[in-house]
């Protein structure tokens, strides 16, 4: 495998670990998915551990209480706005961004609200139950929570996007290539790119980057049966202009035990390490486009302000968490 100007090997990837496609090679999203998503061996399925302290990542739900009010503070209103009894979040962890809303919601709101959590993992719905107790309802997919809100929801999520699979490409003099595994790296030039606004920007030859295009067929599945609502998107990355300035290689990268993975480590635990990277959010505003509309694009910095306290200036720095987390506002066309 080329990675940089070394050759290293893939660990344990081969053909028993794996599936492999017909033609012998895996596409890097197929290998992501499978790291991620694949019930048996899969990190989300069966292999996480927790979220926080004693698990691999830390979300800043964990860090401060001011997400869980910002958050309610934005469903309350979002709810008064458009009719909305229901509440969905999207890949809710432990359950704890989920109590921290409900929590922090006024009395009157909290009684009539029906919380709803879409999580396919059966490790975390057991958290999430443990920490929620009968509060809320469960459900495999977005469709399928939408069907039980009559299509009428406000959804909102925390780094949920950016544990969508990608693909990945890289410049080249002539082209772009994109990136299978055989088991080792193989970049293929490509005969058709998909949509994606990185396309559209000049890059120099040799920027690697990533296109979460299962995350615009996870959009399409569902947005045509958003009927009324708001949704809340949060999570680090930033439009297509400035999310590979000085970061040549991209910005996929793994996490285990709390340590940050980089280059060919990505490959050295599948389906016992957290796979992710940054979130394009012109992609998002771009495939949202048919069905629904940007009310507001903000930092974190800009969300969190009302509700911070000095305990959360580290969340609030604009040159760290507070400039790299973004949160974006939509609602149906």
């Amino acid at each position: 495998m080329k990675e940089g100007w070394q050759t290293v090997k893939l660990r344990p990837m081969n053909s028993s670990d794996w599936p492999w496609t017909p033609h012998g090679a895996l596409r890097f999203d197929r290998f992501m998915e499978l790291a991620l998503h694949d019930p048996e061996r899969g990190y989300y399925a069966r292999r996480i551990r927790g979220v926080g302290r004693g698990g691999d990542f830390t979300t800043t739900p964990m860090l401060t209480p001011a997400l869980g009010k910002a958050v309610a503070a934005w469903a309350d209103g979002a709810m008064k706005a458009t009719g909305c009894r229901d509440l969905v979040e999207l890949g809710p962890g432990e359950g704890l961004l989920a109590a921290a809303v409900m929590n922090a919601l006024p009395w009157w709101r909290r009684i009539r609200t029906r919380l709803h959590l879409v999580e396919r993992s059966v490790p975390l719905r057991e958290k999430q139950a443990a920490r929620l107790g009968g509060g809320a309802v469960w459900h495999d997919s977005v469709e399928s929570a939408l069907e039980a809100c009559g299509g009428k929801a406000c959804v909102y999520s925390n780094e949920f996007a950016d544990a969508f699979p990608v693909r990945r490409f890289r410049r080249e003099e002539s082209g772009w290539s994109e990136l299978f595994l055989h088991p080792a790296e193989e970049w293929r030039a490509c005969v058709e790119l998909p949509d994606s606004s990185l396309f559209e920007i000049p890059h120099p030859a040799g920027q690697v980057l990533e296109v979460a295009e299962s995350y615009r067929g996870w959009l399409h599945g569902w947005l045509p049966r958003w009927k009324a609502g708001r949704m809340l998107t949060i999570d680090y990355g930033a439009e297509a202009a400035a999310l590979y300035h000085r970061r040549p290689r991209g910005s996929l990268r793994a996490y285990l035990m709390q340590q940050r993975i980089e280059g060919p480590g990505i490959y050295e635990n599948p389906g016992r390490q957290d796979l992710t990277a940054d979130v394009n959010f012109s992609d998002l505003e771009r495939w949202s486009g048919p069905w629904a509309k940007t009310v507001r694009h903000v930092s974190q910095r800009e969300f969190l302000r009302p509700f911070a306290g000095a305990e959360d200036a580290a969340l609030m720095d604009p040159h760290g968490a507070g400039g790299a987390f973004q949160v974006l506002e939509q609602q149906p066309t």
